[in-house]
């Protein structure tokens, strides 16, 4: 009995590792409940061992060979992100360091923020779930001496498809000491378009993007928000920058890659460290805060920093673009 019980076991697990090997390897998740499961693909592929070894250890030959070949599958799909490596930067070239930060609604520490910035020394930084308390607390913490210009949306929509009207959504706001050029957007959506001059004159095209969760209520909604992205090309570099609410073991955000960025966690072979939560015993457990850069612009580096007081970490990566690679 008990044997007939391990074996059933078995293959369940077996059968759930499958099923998820083949939705994730052609990206039938889309905008479907699927969507959100597929971010946690990393914990899979490594439960997918222990499945793996026990089935082998019961000689269980059929689920041992199912199994390795839907760990094989997952094992592909993440091997990318943990063996890139930053690219050195040609000496003609002009480069630009962006920091985004989730604040969780203004409950980050504005002063950890401001050190934060302090040490990574970025041109741009880019902050999600701002509120107009957690700007004038940025402001009291001297963001402004480091970061003079900014633009600050503070007042965004109501969620949409069920309208909210009680809940607002938090707002956005982009710090720089370099030029800030406010570019059109879409009103409806929780992100900022702004060109970034260079101090060689060069123009790069920034998002600072936040869109809803893939909840049930809201997955075609943020499908919608992903696909409404710039594709790159056109005169100048594009770079996307932000809390995506999205993995790349999410088609839609694949596809986003897919109309010509990169991603810099993965390029960098930091593809694997996970941003989000941050609060509470468990350590974070899926990579949504992203910087995805034109595939014309290099990518020399790209890290993950604490920030206390938010639920999310906060990443930076330094980008670079080579002369004639803007129109300006």
């Amino acid at each position: 009995m008990l044997g007939a019980r391990r074996h059933r076991l078995i293959w369940i697990a077996v059968a759930s590792l499958a099923g998820w090997a083949i939705v994730r390897l052609p990206g039938l998740d889309g905008v479907t409940p699927l969507a959100p499961l597929m971010a946690f693909t990393p914990w899979v592929a490594g439960g997918s061992l222990l499945v793996l070894g026990v089935a082998l250890a019961s000689r269980n030959w059929a689920a041992g060979l199912v199994t390795g070949l839907a760990a094989a599958v997952l094992g592909l799909a993440l091997l990318p992100r943990v063996v890139g490596a930053g690219e050195d930067v040609p000496e003609d070239a002009q480069t630009l360091t962006v920091l985004s930060a989730n604040v969780y609604r203004g409950n980050a520490d504005p002063d950890a923020l401001v050190d934060l910035v302090e040490r990574i020394d970025p041109d741009v930084l880019a902050v999600q779930e701002l509120d107009p308390a957690f700007d004038r607390a940025l402001q009291e913490a001297g963001i402004g001496a480091l970061l003079p210009r900014k633009v600050v949306l503070l007042k965004l929509p109501s969620l949409p498809d069920p309208p909210n009207k009680q809940k607002r959504r938090p707002g956005i706001g982009v710090y720089s000491d370099l030029g800030l050029r406010p570019l059109p957007r879409r009103a409806t959506t929780a992100s900022s378009r702004l060109a970034v001059r260079l101090p060689s004159g060069d123009e790069i095209r920034l998002v600072n993007f936040h869109p809803l969760t893939p909840s049930l209520a809201y997955v075609d909604r943020w499908g919608e928000t992903l696909r409404s992205l710039p594709s790159a090309g056109g005169d100048d570099p594009w770079l996307l920058v932000g809390d995506f609410n999205a993995t790349l073991d999410q088609a839609e955000m694949r596809d986003v890659l897919d109309r010509g960025y990169r991603d810099a966690a993965e390029t960098t072979g930091n593809g694997l460290e996970m941003t989000w939560p941050t609060v509470g015993l468990t350590p974070p457990l899926v990579a949504i805060d992203h910087v995805l850069a034109d595939r014309r612009l290099g990518i020399a580096g790209f890290g993950v920093e604490d920030l206390p007081g938010s639920d999310h970490k906060a990443v930076w990566s330094r980008v670079f673009v080579r002369p004639g690679q803007t129109a300006h």
